[in-house]
């Protein structure tokens, strides 16, 4: 395998099943059935016969990527060695990577990166949930098995560094919808936006979203009367999950889906035959991971998004103009909307589509998997549109880590591998016993019985950040329609948490 070759995406597939559980365990999929399926549709788009992929990638799935997380329907303690073993490959290594939702692009750029070096000629990179099985078998009682193993030797990358700190666990900061409400909290703040005028700009997004899934074949939902007054309006059907959140501003990870691409060298897909039509190049790529989130300088947008987007288009040699497509990440509208910052895009005005799936909302959030599927349909869509650009913006954690490709299927002049993770080198001091402040963003997380909990970021009169919750008298001016921000409020500490009341 020499040096220099130029590597090239050459067969896709995804796949979206609608099991229920309402007429018993008979075709029950499974995170691994699922893998094997989109694996086996990619091979057939290529061409080409299993035994030729050396590597084969798997996204973690999602009971894989909690800390003792339990497995109800057994565990397969091998999910590569099962899939290579039921597609008929034996490939010479295989991985299963790490906790994110950039993995997907991730390890298309690792993939792209180890082809160019020499490392590896073919490799298969799969990935799948199956959570809407697991839950519609609980519900319904009835009995599925997902436990399996292999005994061929896999890399497991485990679940990655830590994303959420001490402070924040101990004030209650522990679901992904908490952390991106204070984002989208903060961007309401500095649009001068009250609750109601954000949730109709998030709505007005994610409208266009929708309706884009309401087309897809691939989507798990049907969202064909999403339109924005029913996103933006509370019911029993989109309920208050975290302000300004409702159920359908969230990425829905009750789905059967799985993705597939299978990615090589150009001189081996030149000797398989590979057909010139099927072929798309990684024009350029760029990833980025950022700090915890109560340690970010800035709340109203994300500096990895920015870098790791920057370092794509840079390497491509492109600007975001010249993107003729994207799939941005969209597990909440806050995070297309600093990708759309970032890329200078008025959702309002602009014709390009910002979504190929329909997004995590409403085609469906497989867990670290869903950048799959915006791979997948990028492919697909640059098989239609020749010589085109698109953008994939893969993202995980709270926009903690980022992975963005650049894909076209007119041939590059050269090929650059992704360079090594960017990393920010500033920090906002984070002060335990604050005492006094302004509120910088906040949220209110909600159960059945309605609002649960406030929560804010404030900063001291020094510049420090601190976290607080909201004392009893404190949560009736959260839940007024102008934003609290900016306020001052009174914070008393125990036990390493703080509590606020506003002064």
């Amino acid at each position: 395998m020499p040096e220099g070759a130029m590597p090239v995406l050459v067969g896709v597939g995804q796949v979206t099943d609608h099991w229920d559980g309402t007429s018993g365990a008979a075709g029950a999929p499974s995170p691994k059935s699922l893998c094997v399926e989109a694996s086996q549709i990619a091979l057939r788009d290529a061409g080409i016969d299993a035994l030729e992929i050396d590597t084969l990638a798997v996204v973690r799935i999602f009971e894989d990527s909690v800390p003792g997380d339990r497995h109800p329907h057994g565990h397969n303690t091998n999910l590569p060695g099962t899939i290579a073993r039921d597609i008929g490959a034996q490939p010479e290594r295989a991985i299963y990577a790490a906790v994110g939702g950039q993995s997907p692009q991730q390890l298309a750029n690792e993939m792209a990166a180890r082809i160019h070096a020499g490392e590896i000629e073919c490799a298969l990179v799969t990935g799948s949930e199956a959570n809407k099985a697991s839950k519609a078998a609980r519900k319904h009682g009835v009995e599925i098995d997902w436990s399996d193993s292999a005994e061929s030797p896999f890399e497991d990358r485990g679940m990655g560094e830590m994303l959420l700190s001490r402070p924040e666990i101990k004030h209650g900061i522990i679901a992904p919808a908490y952390f991106y409400a204070l984002f989208e909290n903060a961007m309401a703040a500095r649009d001068g936006q009250t609750r109601s005028e954000r949730r109709a700009e998030m709505s007005n997004l994610f409208a266009k979203f929708a309706a884009v899934a309401a087309d897809n074949p691939h989507s798990q939902f049907d969202t064909s009367g999403f339109d924005a007054d029913f996103l933006a309006t509370p019911s029993k059907a989109n309920y208050p999950f975290a302000d300004p959140f409702l159920k359908w501003h969230i990425a829905q990870d009750a789905v059967n889906q799985a993705g597939a691409f299978l990615i090589m060298s150009e001189s081996k897909a030149d000797a398989l035959g590979i057909a010139s039509d099927k072929r798309v190049y990684l024009h350029g790529s760029g990833e980025a991971g950022d700090d915890f989130i109560s340690e970010r300088p800035v709340l109203d947008g994300s500096w990895a998004m920015k870098t790791a987007i920057h370092r794509a288009l840079a390497q491509a040699g492109a600007t975001a103009s010249e993107i003729s497509a994207f799939d941005l990440y969209s597990c909440f509208p806050c995070a297309v909307f600093s990708s759309m910052a970032v890329l200078g895009i008025d959702h309002k005005t602009e014709t390009r589509p910002l979504t190929l799936t329909g997004g995590l909302p409403f085609f469906g959030g497989p867990g670290n998997n869903y950048s799959m599927h915006g791979i997948v349909s990028m492919a697909e869509w640059l098989r239609d549109h020749p010589g085109e650009q698109g953008l994939v913006l893969a993202n995980g954690g709270w926009m903690t880590k980022e992975a963005v490709g650049i894909w076209s299927t007119a041939r590059p002049d050269a090929f650059t591998p992704v360079e090594a993770m960017a990393k920010p080198d500033t920090k906002v001091a984070l002060d335990p016993e604050p005492g006094s402040g302004s509120v910088e963003t906040y949220t209110v997380t909600y159960g059945k019985d309605g609002p649960m909990s406030g929560i804010i970021f404030g900063r001291t009169e020094a510049g420090d950040r601190f976290i607080a919750t909201a004392a009893p008298d404190a949560m009736p001016r959260l839940l007024q329609e102008d934003s609290p921000v900016g306020l001052q409020v009174h914070v008393t500490t125990e036990d390493e948490r703080n509590t606020f009341v506003f002064a």
